[in-house]
């Protein structure tokens, strides 16, 4: 059952919690780092991303690069910017897009959860990724990304969750991409207990987002849990360590959005023999310069030569019951990207690039305008294919979801 549980958050004060939050490190490549840093000496990203305090050409993984992060952090603390709640407690997080509001539990969940797989994973993680995390939440002894979790809504979390949020909110903006970001505090005893008492009856917690940064908090646990042995004979399960910053979503709540692929060529291929291929497995119909986004499972938009295309996949195409092979992102992998393109692993393919949802279908046309051929439109996975398949013990193909909104760092953080 899930051991999800308070903390003593260090959070923001009010007045600069619009400046101090921060898109995840990893919306971000170099470039684009250091320009947002530079908007704002609060902005978390200036502490997220250290390396944006060195010059253009410093190697962004020295060891010094890490200290800075922990001198920023410990800086700011001093002060003023961040204090320590005094009670251990919950908190919320309601995030706002477009009129349609979501609202998780800020909490920490336990690494052993996640290495008894209570808490679910549903993509590989990379040992090269991670590093850098798994330094800067060593180095600065403190997790400053959540975990994106998701849960079967409960109703007396539910119930619990209206109730707090008749409150007034500890923190209340709208950040300037139009999201607005709402952050309560859950203090009373009762709602504590509610909470505690309500996860730990539930066996199933999922990663929805944040796959790299929980291997790494997870790692820096154990890693710790092993040092605490080594000099005491013993360790303290109930040490800070021994859980990680998460963000807990009832899954009724969550909006996926589609993943779309571009690709550069056609595999040596003409249009014409390229279409021909595709009409083996799909319904090909030409829908001319409108861009098209898919409307149901199993129906994919194609741009190519300036023109949209509706594939809709034939009968007996895929194994309908392997949650894998069902996903709208296999069907494309398994039928046109490997046996067609030649693109048999996109990981590491540089023929491939993988473009969110949020970027809209103009940004695809913009794509194969410029140095691409072909784009993919995808119909968005669902987030119960997603709970389907890591149940089953299996992994999606890389980019299979993306999440909106996203969530902000420096909101809350989790030392230990």
């Amino acid at each position: 059952m899930a051991n999800i549980r308070t903390f003593k958050a260090l959070r923001p004060a009010e007045r600069f919690a619009d400046r101090v939050a921060a898109l995840p490190y990893d919306v971000y490549n170099r470039k684009e780092a250091r320009k947002a840093a530079l908007k704002d000496r609060l902005s978390f990203l200036n502490i997220d991303r250290p390396e944006t305090q060195f010059p253009e050409e410093y190697d962004m993984y020295a060891p010094e690069v890490y200290e800075k992060a922990k001198e920023m952090l410990e800086g700011e603390i001093e002060e003023g910017i961040f204090a320590e709640d005094k009670k251990s407690c919950y908190y919320l997080y309601e995030l706002t897009m477009n009129g349609r509001s979501q609202t998780g539990i800020v909490a920490c969940a336990s690494i052993d959860d996640y290495a008894n797989s209570v808490i679910k994973k549903h993509e590989n993680t990379r040992a090269e990724k991670e590093q850098d995390r798994i330094r800067h939440v060593d180095v600065c002894s403190a997790q400053t990304g959540p975990i994106f979790l998701a849960y079967r809504r409960d109703e007396e979390i539910e119930k619990t969750v209206k109730r707090v949020k008749t409150k007034a909110p500890a923190a209340d903006f709208t950040s300037e991409d139009g999201i607005t970001h709402r952050v309560w505090v859950i203090d009373e005893d009762d709602d504590i207990k509610t909470i505690g008492s309500r996860f730990a009856s539930i066996d199933r917690i999922y990663i929805a987002d944040g796959h790299h940064r929980a291997a790494s908090a997870v790692k820096v646990g154990f890693k710790r849990r092993e040092q605490e042995k080594l000099s005491k004979g013993y360790f303290n399960p109930e040490a800070e360590y021994n859980f990680f910053l998460s963000v807990l979503f009832p899954e009724n709540e969550l909006m996926i959005m589609p993943y779309n692929r571009v690709v550069k060529d056609l595999n040596g291929l003409s249009t014409e023999e390229f279409l021909s291929k595709l009409s083996e497995k799909f319904e090909v119909t030409k829908q001319g310069k409108e861009a098209y986004m898919p409307q149901k499972k199993l129906e994919m938009g194609m741009y190519l030569e300036k023109e949209w295309y509706r594939l809709g996949t034939k009968p007996g195409t895929f194994n309908d019951k392997d949650p894998v092979e069902s996903l709208d992102v296999s069907v494309l992998q398994d039928n046109v990207l490997s046996p067609i393109l030649g693109i048999h692993d996109p990981k590491t393919d540089k023929r491939i690039d993988f473009v969110g949802g949020i970027r809209g279908l103009g940004e695809l046309e913009r794509r194969c305008e410029s140095e691409m051929k072909a784009a993919f439109a995808m119909y968005p996975t669902s987030i119960i294919e997603l709970f389907d398949v890591a149940d089953a013990g299996l992994l999606m193909p890389p980019k299979s979801t993306w999440f909106e909104p996203k969530l902000r760092s420096g909101l809350f953080i989790h030392r230990f």
